[in-house]
């Protein structure tokens, strides 16, 4: 059973454990204006805002794409959709705002839209600040248009705080929450179970230990959506408190770093990353919209285990560590150790991954992330490449350097950082680095590109390392064009 507020009403209902949010609205509530577009988070036609109370008990509602959110999670939280919004004639600013500046033509991707403003605009009412491009880009990036074009769309963001702040008042409103802590959350029999402890976790697993693991459903739900598989026993790990948290902690071997979460999000770890690794912040960008962002999980990505998985070979680049829990308590394993084969890890059974280990930035350190995709934004990797390196006394040390894309797990170039380790970073050296890639990998061809496209986009972003680091060493011109070119 899920008990949730929806649109301020209390609601109650029943469903599998496959269900989504959006089937859950269309199908079991008859609430439509919640549309269907690609059923894999991609367009964001079907974009909602879920809200929970924050440290000071104010609601805060982030956007989700509703065809891969699992309607169980909405147990004990707030479902804001587009059918909620207009009081009467009276529209919400971010409505008022779509009609005035023409921002929709055949409308199916709309109301998607129109929640992405949404989410926005209460943004911007509970913390005030310039809606800068970058701002903008973040909060429409996930919804997709084919016919209005996106100039009247990004009016309309800019020109919510214009109009009467016709907010609903059950926005506003103490209503109670839903059965967050009910009885059945936990019941033997039941498909849906929603621990909100670790030793509710171990319980979990050790009596159901083939049942699927759950946290943002960025990728299990795709299963659901494209190929309409249906679930046994799903165990959410989204309510349990200690992997919900990100701690600072200094390892036996005296790295200092945080602890992550595994059900901390990728919105929740952006400033963390923007104030300690650029290159990985900016790639959290590169790996979904933000509806995606605010669901996804590092410890869902690793877990995932996928060869083109986007944040693993940045971590093994950094030197991660996992910390895992199972029926028989705690262990740690350095993340080189974690992907044994394709979608093969080395959790035991009934084993989770509890948090992940990221390392402070070392004294000198530079990491880059290259990702190469047929688009830009949201869309999976053909190759990419994360390189983490010290210049000491013109050699590169504690050279880090791994792929994804290049073989059947995330893995490092062991042969190619042997060539570059101690080295000047100068051209025979990277030369010497490319010819050992074809000692480490030999990539498969796919839909997303063949072995040699592989093997050349590879040893590519290597030069491609090669020119930024001279570029960074010298402002010749030449070296400025080169870096340029590379880009």
């Amino acid at each position: 059973m899920i008990d949730f507020m929806l649109n301020g009403q209390p609601c109650r209902s029943e469903a599998s454990p496959e269900t989504s949010v959006l089937e859950l609205l269309r199908e079991t509530l008859a609430v439509t204006g919640t549309k269907e577009g690609c059923a894999s988070g991609d367009c964001g036609a079907c974009t909602v805002a879920i809200g929970e109370p924050g440290p000071d008990g104010e609601l805060r509602y982030h956007s989700a794409n509703a065809c891969i959110t699992p309607a169980h999670q909405l147990n004990g939280r707030y479902l804001v959709t587009v059918d909620g919004l207009a009081q009467g004639d009276s529209l919400h600013p971010a409505q008022a705002a779509m009609v005035e500046s023409h921002g929709s033509q055949c409308g199916f991707c709309t109301p998607g839209i129109v929640m992405s403003l949404f989410t926005l605009h209460e943004q911007q009412r509970q913390a005030p600040a310039p809606l800068t491009p970058q701002r903008l880009e973040a909060a429409l990036g996930g919804n997709l248009c084919r016919c209005t074009g996106y100039r009247p769309i990004r009016d309309a963001a800019l020109s919510m705080g214009t109009h009467p702040e016709n907010r609903p008042l059950w926005l506003d409103a103490a209503a109670p929450r839903g059965n967050e802590t009910g009885t059945d959350r936990l019941d033997p029999d039941a498909a849906f179970l929603q621990p909100t402890s670790l030793a509710e976790l171990r319980d979990c697993l050790t009596q159901h230990p083939q049942a699927r693991l759950v946290a943002g459903a960025t990728d299990l739900w795709l299963e659901a959506t494209q190929r309409l598989a249906r679930f046994e026993r799903v165990i959410d790990v989204t309510r349990v408190a200690e992997l919900n948290v990100v701690e600072e902690a200094t390892l036996d071997d005296g790295s200092s770093g945080w602890w992550i979460g595994a059900a901390v999000s990728y919105s929740r770890l952006e400033p963390l990353l923007e104030e300690h690794y650029d290159a990985f912040a900016h790639l959290l960008h590169r790996l979904g919209s933000s509806q995606i962002r605010n669901r996804g999980t590092l410890g869902g990505n690793v877990a995932n285990a996928s060869p083109i998985g986007d944040t693993p070979p940045v971590l093994l680049t950094l030197g991660s560590r996992l910390r895992l829990i199972g029926p028989e308590g705690e262990r740690e394993l350095a993340l080189d150790d974690f992907f044994l084969d394709y979608k093969r890890t080395a959790l035991r059974e009934g084993e989770a991954i509890r948090a992940i280990f990221l390392p402070r930035p070392a004294e000198g350190q530079t990491l880059k992330v290259w990702k190469l995709s047929k688009r830009r934004e949201d869309d999976i990797s053909a190759v990419l490449g994360a390189f983490a390196w010290r210049l000491e006394n013109g050699v590169m040390r504690d050279v880090r350097l791994a792929f994804g894309g290049m073989a059947a797990i995330p893995k490092r170039a062991a042969n190619a950082e042997a060539a570059l380790e101690g080295q000047a970073p100068d051209a025979a050296a990277f030369l010497a680095a490319r010819e050992a890639l074809a000692e480490d990998f030999q990539p498969m061809s796919d839909v997303r590109g063949s072995a040699e496209y592989r093997r050349l986009s590879a040893a590519n972003l290597l030069e491609r390392l090669r020119l930024v680091i001279a570029q960074a060493e010298s402002d010749s011109p030449r070296e400025v064009m080169l870096h340029a070119y590379a880009h």
